[in-house]
This record gives structure tokens, C-alpha cells and sequence, in this order.
């Protein structure tokens, strides 16, 4: 039978002895529990009667650059020693230590880790990682026309270089933390001094300080656990691949988190509007960007009520619709046997299985499917008397209008969004939407980004906020940061004012 107790304090007597281990035993222990993995290489040499080791993970290194950077060079030396070594390789960053801690977290991050037979308990340590990962190419997800065309990529420091391009000043703060006890994930907090409010900073580190998770494998694991609430359906942290709105949020008070290993960047704290802008609203006059702003927010609307409002009509309301109106939709459910509410549910559910299918197969066979599986599918189940035409152009209308959404999670949750009002309108109809709708709103109202209210400027109602939320308007109006930030520095550098020329200029 199996003993609970006599197991933990079996446990913790383990951990008992590998924290002595830790503080007790030598470096030597550390390299004979390495070499139990086949990728690991202690490499043996002798120079002038002096036995020296070389170990590293061969998965992990340049083989090319431990060649010609390290192994080359010892044969030239006229005395042998780590002080020696470490004066003539051309590498930076290196390390002479005994620190057991340091050496294994310095192994496993690449670097290799050179011992002379008199004190194997010394490490001479030499940064030689290879350097493999994705170059810089175009976003995937927010693509823009006449924006930058540069996208994050894996590595935390190249990462770190597409933001500090954009913003070349020493303000920029870089405050690196590790998370994760198996997967060592580093974490970069991005601010700029002297226009961040210090207590966001704060804030946001000590929640990364309280993370106890083993593994953090990208920055949405991550971000999941900072939430305030962690039971809604909203980000509350917006993921990003573009560096140009990095530098944006940057500018405007907020707090960015870059992640290793992981090709989008997290902004915190951020407000539900935030996830229907796009940079290229700030790339074309105001005019055009505001109307392209209000046309995604009325489509994330549309996407939401119209499968509802369908519903509703049909089950409690049909005396609103025009009775020229009224004769098409009746021919069109003539032959259908299902209640409005199972025939919108069996469209909205094809719907999501397409996307998901195509989501998952290769790009050419998914975009073939969504489009030959849509109008198939579609065209059978009318022609089925499973559902009606009517419906079925109001649900591909509703799918499309839910791809204007430019961050993919707010997307997400606008997709999930229109189940509950369904129910909402098959039970109470339109007072189903409404109460449905009051639930949203104070939902929405109680959410929190980091302590920052997630419904503002709206609630609570802060009219200068409102100049870069449902409408943006012209940048000589953008003179000071959004209050919700709470910035050091509130006042933006004001647009310079025209010159005036005079009509002699001309002539002359």
C-alpha cells in the first residue's frame, strides 16, 4: 500500500540534500552527473606535460568557432593557464570561477568550460553558442501596406535591437528577470525612464518575481499568469509581432515584455480599443483612419448581434420585420424542420470547424478547404432544408466581419462572444440580448489590465483619452500622454507650428 506521509518526507529530505549538495559539493560532481548525457563532451588534451578538459554540449555550441577562437589558440602559449587563456581568445565575456551554480547555468546557455588537471574544481568559461534562429522577416498576423514590414523574431536580443532602432535614447530601461524553474526563460521589462509611471514597473516585476511555474515557453503562458483575472475570455495583455507599436506603447507610458524564445511582445496595461487599432491608422490622415476605426468596431458588433438579433426576431419578434420581408423569410424556412436557434447553431459550429481545419492543415490545402468547404457545405444545407438561405448569408457576413479584429486573441474572443447571446435571444429574445449585453458591459467594467481600468476612456469617463480611441484625430490635438497611465511625464513635444510665407517671398 502506498504511504503518502513516508513518501514527503522522503521527498523532502531529497531536496534537503541536493540544497547541501548544492553548497557543499565541487565542480567535479557537477561534470560527472553532465557527461550522463550523450551530447555532453569532455575533451581531453595535454600541452607542454599540462593536462587540461574542454566541456560543452555539442548541440549547443559552434564547432566552427571553438575551433578557431579556442582550441587553436592554446597551442600557442608559452605557459598554460586559465589567466593565459583567457587574455589571448578573441571572445568577450568570459569567466574564471569556481561557483558551481554559475558554471552549470553558464553550460547550459552554450558556453564552453575549460579546467587544468592541477584544479579541476576551476573553470575557465567561454561564450561559443551558435546562433541559430529566424532572420527578420515580414508580420504574419499584422501585416500592414504602407507600415514598416519588420516582425519580431525568437531571439530575446534581436528582439531588443528592432525596439532600441526605433527608439535611440538612454532613457530606454532594460530589466531582465528568469522565469521558470526547468525552461530558465529570460524576461526583459522595457520601459522608458522619466515618462513611465515608476509603480507600473514595479508592479510588473514583482508579479514576474511571484511567478512559481516550471515552465514558461512563450510570452501568452506568461501572460496568463500576470492577468488579473484569469476567468475571462479578454487579453488583457496585448500580444504584438511589431516593434514600430512597441516603440508606441513605449512612448506613451506603457510597459513591454519581451520573452525568449517567443516571436510576439507583450504590452501592459492596455484598454479594450487598443485591440482595433492597427499602426496604419497612424500612417494616413485622420479622416480615413478614424473611418476605418469605426468601420472594425461597428464589424465586431455586427459579428456579435446579428446571429442573435436573427434569433430573437424570428422566435418572439417576427411582427418588426417589413412584411414585403417577412414573405421571403417564410418561403426560405418553408421546408425547415428546426427551431431558428439549432439552425444558427449548426451554421456557427460548420462555421468554426472550417476555420479551425484550415487554421491547422498546410497554407494551400487550408485556404482551398475554407473556400470549396464553405460554399459545399453551405450550398448542401440548403438545398438539404437544413437551414435557410437568409441565415446562411448573415452567418458568412458575421464570420467576416469577425476577421477585421487586427490581435488575433481579441479575435478570438469576439468569435466566442456570440454563443452566450444566441442562448440569450432563443430563451427571452430581445430582452435576452439585453441582459446578455448588461452582463458584457459589467464584465467589462470590473476587468482590470495591471491595476488600469480595461474600459476606459468610456468608464471611467476621461474626455481627453477620447481624441485616440473610437476616432483618432489629428496629431496637433495628441499633446499629452493617456491619463489612465498615470505618466511622470504627462506633455507629448507639441507639433511645430507652419510658417507663414508671405506672398513677396514669391515674387521675389
Amino acid at each position: 500500500m502506498f504511504n503518502r506521509r513516508k513518501f514527503k518526507k522522503k521527498t523532502n529530505r531529497h531536496y534537503v540534500k541536493n540544497d547541501e549538495l548544492n553548497k557543499t559539493s565541487d565542480v567535479r560532481d557537477l561534470f560527472n552527473s553532465l557527461s550522463s548525457s550523450n551530447d555532453f563532451i569532455n575533451h581531453q588534451g595535454t600541452y607542454n606535460g599540462i593536462g587540461y578538459w574542454v566541456s560543452f554540449y555539442r548541440s549547443l555550441i559552434d564547432a566552427q568557432q571553438l575551433h578557431e577562437s579556442v582550441l587553436s589558440v592554446i597551442p600557442t602559449l608559452e605557459t598554460i593557464n586559465l589567466e593565459q587563456i583567457k587574455e589571448n581568445v578573441p571572445i568577450e565575456n568570459t569567466l574564471i570561477t569556481s561557483t558551481k551554480v554559475v558554471i552549470e547555468e553558464r553550460i547550459m546557455r552554450g558556453q564552453i568550460a575549460i579546467r587544468l588537471d592541477g584544479n579541476l574544481d576551476e573553470c575557465l568559461l567561454i561564450n561559443v553558442a551558435v546562433q541559430r534562429g529566424r532572420q527578420v522577416d515580414k508580420p504574419e498576423l499584422e501585416f500592414g501596406i504602407i507600415s514598416a514590414q519588420e516582425a519580431f523574431v525568437e531571439d530575446i536580443d534581436i528582439n531588443l535591437n528592432l525596439i532600441r532602432k526605433r527608439l535611440p535614447i538612454p532613457g530606454l530601461q532594460v530589466n531582465e528577470k528568469t522565469v521558470g524553474s526547468l525552461s530558465k526563460t529570460k524576461v526583459a521589462v522595457l520601459s522608458i525612464e522619466g515618462i513611465v509611471h515608476q509603480e507600473n514597473v514595479d508592479n510588473v516585476i514583482q508579479r514576474i518575481n511571484d511567478v512559481e511555474f516550471d515552465e514558461i515557453l512563450d510570452g501568452s503562458h506568461l501572460a496568463q499568469i500576470l492577468y488579473d483575472n484569469s476567468n475571462t475570455v479578454f487579453p488583457l495583455f496585448l500580444n504584438t509581432e511589431r516593434p514600430d507599436r512597441i516603440a508606441s506603447a513605449l512612448a506613451e507610458g506603457k510597459v513591454a515584455l519581451l520573452i525568449d524564445r517567443s516571436s510576439s511582445v507583450l504590452i501592459t496595461p492596455t484598454i479594450l480599443l487598443e485591440y482595433f487599432i492597427t499602426m496604419e491608422d497612424y500612417n494616413m490622415p485622420w479622416i480615413p483612419a478614424s473611418a476605418f476605426r469605426l468601420l472594425r468596431i461597428f464589424a465586431v458588433a455586427f459579428s456579435i448581434f446579428a446571429t442573435p438579433i436573427y434569433v430573437a426576431v424570428l422566435t418572439y419578434h417576427y411582427e418588426l420585420i417589413p412584411k414585403d420581408l417577412l414573405e421571403t423569410i417564410v418561403t426560405s424556412r418553408n421546408l425547415i424542420p428546426f427551431q431558428p436557434l439549432i439552425e444558427a447553431l449548426f451554421l456557427e459550429i460548420s462555421i468554426e470547424l472550417l476555420r479551425e481545419a484550415a487554421a491547422r492543415l498546410p497554407t494551400k490545402v487550408g485556404q482551398t478547404l475554407g473556400i470549396v468547404g464553405g460554399i459545399v457545405i453551405g450550398q448542401a444545407a440548403v438545398v438539404a432544408g437544413l437551414t435557410s438561405n437568409i441565415l446562411l448569408i448573415i452567418v458568412a457576413l458575421s464570420a467576416l466581419a469577425s476577421f477585421v479584429t487586427p490581435i488575433y486573441k481579441m479575435g478570438n474572443a469576439i468569435r466566442l462572444l456570440r454563443f452566450p447571446f444566441l442562448v440569450g435571444a432563443q430563451i427571452w429574445g430581445g430582452l435576452g440580448i439585453i441582459l446578455t449585453a448588461v452582463f458584457l458591459i459589467t464584465h467589462l467594467i470590473k476587468l482590470t489590465s495591471m491595476g488600469h481600468p480595461y474600459l476606459e476612456p468610456i468608464y471611467p469617463f476621461r474626455l481627453k483619452d477620447w481624441k485616440d480611441s473610437f476616432v483618432r484625430l489629428p496629431f496637433n490635438l495628441f499633446k499629452s500622454r493617456p491619463e489612465n497611465l498615470q505618466p511622470d511625464d504627462m506633455s507629448r513635444q507639441p507639433t511645430p507650428k507652419k510658417a507663414k510665407i508671405k506672398k513677396n517671398d514669391f515674387n521675389e
